[in-house]
């Protein structure tokens, strides 16, 4: 059976009921949901196999692009600290898990809920289909060289490699690009969708992206120190205000109460935060 688990076959139509066809290829019988389309006994159909989240033998007629020794991006779904992410490749009732073995040690760098993997299907011993990330040379081989009329133009992308040297992304228009440690105010994670703009194009192409604004563009250090606060909390937002005691502030941030005032007066004008009841918070459109 597990030959069948993740890829595309043709399997015979041998009986059906009110919901479902039963189709049979190599002696393993396959549920076929009739709202995907009329077959009749005998036919053969063309799908995608895999075990649902009940554990049955269920064929698709609608493949996904993920499968077997073919790599799609996916959409996380949700994460376990104890197994690793869910994926969501198109199948109807059944996301796919990248273990936590092929994620980062470093937890707060797993990819969060609408980020985006590219992974193809792997298929264990007991028939479990596993979500496996595409390697280095695989986004090689997907991408374009970038040009010098690039320089300075702004470009969104997704994070598909996190190195002690710096982060690798795949850019909508198929670049390869890379920020160096001293380009962003935070790492970003695995999967996420970042916007940036490029500061220069190596010899092999790859563009060298900032997270940074522009000068014209800058908030303060202080205040981008306390975005990164809140995007690193777990729920958006930190117990300080402008009312805040100014020894807790300066305990917490290692800046002055005006230091912090100012900053989050920048914020508030930006509309990036909001205080309400004894808390700063991230606004919803500032959130990655």
């Amino acid at each position: 059976m597990n030959e069948l688990i993740g890829n595309i076959f043709t399997a015979l139509v041998i009986d059906q009921n009110d919901t479902h066809y039963f189709l049979q290829k190599n002696g393993v019988t396959f549920r076929l949901a009739k709202e995907e389309g009329e077959h009749q006994l005998g036919e053969a159909v063309e799908g995608f196999g895999y075990l649902n989240q009940k554990q049955e033998t269920v064929m698709t007629t609608a493949v996904p692009e993920s499968r077997v020794d073919n790599y799609a991006f996916g959409t996380v779904t949700g994460v376990r600290r104890d197994l690793g992410v869910f994926v969501d490749i198109g199948l109807k009732d059944k996301d796919i898990v990248v273990s936590m073995d092929d994620l980062s040690t470093m937890k707060e760098l797993w990819p969060k809920k609408e980020d985006r993997l590219m992974v193809s299907l792997r298929v264990d011993e007991k028939g479990r289909i596993w979500g496996q990330l595409a390697d280095e040379t695989y986004f090689k081989a997907l991408s374009q060289p970038g040009t010098d009329e690039l320089k300075n133009k702004n470009i969104t992308g997704t994070v598909f490699r996190l190195k002690m040297a710096g982060t690798y992304v795949l850019t909508d228009d198929l670049k390869l690009g890379f920020i160096h440690p001293s380009e962003r105010y935070r790492e970003p994670r695995l999967g996420e969708q970042i916007a940036g703009r490029v500061i220069g194009i190596r010899p092999d192409g790859i563009l060298n992206l900032s997270l940074k604004p522009r000068a014209h563009e800058a908030i303060s250090d202080d205040a981008a120190m306390l975005l990164t606060f809140l995007e690193r909390s777990a729920d958006g937002k930190i117990p300080f205000t402008d009312k805040s005691d100014p020894e807790e502030i300066k305990q917490y941030f290692g800046i002055s109460k005006g230091q912090f005032k100012r900053a989050l007066g920048s914020l508030l004008k930006a509309k990036k935060v909001k205080q309400e009841k004894g808390f700063t918070i991230l606004l919803e459109e500032t959130k990655e």
